[in-house]
């Protein structure tokens, strides 16, 4: 490998580890922020801790019908705004810059991610031959077609709004702090599984069962960036599909145009061919393969300074509903 390729290597992985790390990071002081604020609200604890909005990026479907209502009514989310604003975000970084927000961001593929590399320093994990792999590839593309239908085909303005204003919505973050903290044997049993097997068969929840990564695979068929493949230059040694998270198929096209595709650019500089593999725009010649991250992140960021800056970050319910609310957890179900 040259010199030029090993320093690219080095930087990209570094970059995407780091953004990843530093995501995780985040997420974890969150939840710990929420779940803290949540004791205050039951009065288990006495310190108030003030509620985080970024909690509500682990709430798709909520802005799925957020997005529904916006789209129809015109009306940003009052209740959980930084959900809705975080799922744009995606689809935005989907649209026009790859699964980035998988690649780079998401919390749950960086857990997946270094599973696969410790499956793959103890020598357990593997990939599906294809006559399994294909069937379960489609099960989050059911999952999405199951949501999409109940949400984006059979609820009405009047369904959304009543949803948008219930009581089940306004906790909607408590309830899924609920599920975690307090399992059932099934659930727990289910989450265990897909702990142990993500050692095994790499990225087995990303790949087969996230229906939000569905939905982002879908756009970014659009997306104007892509992984070219010179064959003329190609020794067909496989490294970069041997290393691909989504276990695409490289060799076999010119031009990788996948849903699978997260672009993590890992493929990139374990080419030993020179210009063999580049990141370029649809019909025009190559870029730095920096400028997707950097654009990725950029995207997000400015999302959020955008939401903060226009009063759609912050929700419009109080303290003391949510604390209201709360203490009733137990007793409010799904309308």
């Amino acid at each position: 490998m040259s010199l030029t390729n090993q320093l690219l290597q080095n930087n990209l992985n570094r970059l995407r580890l780091l953004c990843q790390s530093l995501f995780a990071i985040f997420c974890l002081y969150i939840g710990w922020q929420f779940y803290s604020f949540y004791l205050w609200t039951t009065e288990t604890g006495k310190v108030f801790t003030p509620r985080p909005p970024a909690v509500e990026a682990f709430l798709p479907l909520g802005a799925l019908i957020s997005v529904k209502r916006l789209f129809l009514g015109g009306e940003y989310d009052t209740i959980h705004p930084a959900g809705l604003t975080i799922f744009i975000a995606a689809l935005l970084i989907a649209l026009f810059l790859r699964k980035g927000f998988c690649g780079w961001i998401c919390p749950v593929g960086f857990a997946s991610n270094l599973a696969e590399r410790a499956g793959k320093r103890m020598r357990i994990s593997f990939s599906l031959p294809a006559w399994i792999d294909l069937p379960l590839l489609s099960i989050k593309y059911l999952l999405l077609g199951f949501f999409s239908y109940l949400i984006l085909w059979q609820m009405d303005m009047e369904s959304l709004t009543a949803f948008h204003h219930s009581s089940y919505n306004l906790i909607s973050d408590a309830k899924m702090l609920h599920f975690f903290l307090q399992p059932s044997i099934l659930t727990g049993a289910i989450m265990l599984f897909l702990f142990l097997i993500s050692f095994v068969i790499k990225n087995f929840w990303c790949r087969y069962l996230c229906p939000y990564g569905g939905l982002l695979g879908l756009l970014a068929l659009l997306s104007p960036f892509q992984i070219k493949r010179a064959p003329d230059t190609c020794i067909n040694c496989k490294k970069c599909e041997q290393i691909c998270p989504s276990s695409i198929r490289i060799t076999d096209r010119k031009t990788v145009r996948n849903a699978e595709c997260i672009g993590c650019l890992e493929c990139l500089p374990v080419c030993p061919a020179k210009d063999c593999l580049t990141l370029g725009l649809a019909g025009k010649r190559r870029v730095n393969p920096i400028l997707l991250p950097v654009l990725i992140l950029g995207l997000f960021l400015l999302s959020y300074l955008t939401a903060t800056v226009t009063g759609h970050w912050q929700t419009q319910v109080t303290v003391d509903i949510f604390r209201q609310l709360y203490q009733q957890i137990t007793t409010i179900g799904h309308p």
